[in-house]
């Protein structure tokens, strides 16, 4: 029995829609699981007091819910690492796209690349092991799990996604804007700063946000070399415990539908709501600052 050709274009259609509302649906599971799991630790505490509480004893009698230390954490490190990986990222997509030789890019992408598929864990143990003794000794420190260890790995981390997203959003410019900059007698260097760059800025914003949502939402790394101290820092080096960590690390422990448990996942919730914050804002840098073709420079 012979198929139409609308009839395959048909059941195209329908599994891609298929394979989309099937995302949408686990998506939309997940937070419904993650809201009734967490609300109920508000019939214990208020809400001001969970997100601008100080102290986070949840063992104590009466326990202490308090995750303004853990948002500052989370914030600090999100913060550091983005000043680390942000221009990193960003120089080495510019060279990538506009500067390196065919060869060489073939050599350097796929090791930047490669480093976005080292497991965290092996990032986070090479924190551990090589950069907290380093720092120790080269700061006279108390401890290498600190604020700044845990930026410098995130970096590392956010570095791959900043530079594979920001290089294909320089790498697509279409040539005709280069070439008209240079036969106006722009230099190269001029042509990237004011032609390329803001043509592709769409891309790059895009970049450096999911780079900033990775360090945010990260987990291992920063359950190993972040200090696990839920204090508000003070400086580069003290002890942090960012959001995921504290959840990460706790989260065995807690008895189940116990006061700590719901915090736990009320923890959760806030995490949640500052990665859906990035992702929209990065959804709508891209669509507002869109380059559909050479007027719209």
């Amino acid at each position: 029995m012979r198929i139409s050709r609308q009839q395959r274009e048909m059941a195209i259609h329908g599994s891609f829609f298929a394979i989309a509302s099937t995302s949408i649906l686990v998506l939309t599971l997940i937070m419904v699981f993650l809201i009734m799991e967490g609300l109920p630790i508000f019939q214990h505490v208020s809400v001001p007091d969970f997100v601008f509480g100080s102290y986070w004893y949840p063992t104590d009698d009466p326990a202490d819910f308090g995750i303004l230390p853990m948002i500052t954490g989370s914030l600090a490190v999100t913060a550091l690492s983005s000043c680390i990986a942000i221009p990193l990222g960003l120089m080495t997509a510019i060279y990538l796209a506009e500067i390196a030789t065919p060869r060489m890019r073939t050599i350097i992408k796929p090791l930047v690349e490669m480093l976005q598929a080292l497991p965290s864990v092996v990032i986070g143990f090479f924190g551990m092991v090589v950069v907290a003794p380093l720092l120790q000794d080269w700061f006279g420190i108390a401890t290498g799990l600190n604020l700044f260890n845990a930026s410098v790995m995130l970096a590392f981390m956010a570095v791959p996604t900043i530079t594979s997203i920001a290089e294909d959003a320089i790498y697509s410019v279409p040539e005709e804007l280069r070439a008209a900059s240079l036969a106006l007698g722009a230099t190269k260097w001029q042509t990237i700063a004011n032609v390329v760059i803001p043509a592709s800025l769409s891309g790059i914003s895009t970049a450096v946000i999911l780079g900033m949502a990775r360090s945010i939402g990260e987990t291992m790394v920063v359950l190993m070399v972040a200090g696990g101290a839920a204090m508000t820092p003070s400086s580069l080096f003290d002890p942090v415990r960012p959001m995921p960590a504290s959840i990460a690390a706790e989260m065995a422990e807690a008895p189940f539908q116990s006061e700590h448990y719901y915090a736990l996942f009320a923890t959760g919730m806030v995490l949640f709501l500052f990665t859906l914050v990035f992702n929209i804002l990065a959804a709508y840098i891209a669509e507002k600052k869109k380059q559909t073709g050479t007027a719209t420079l």
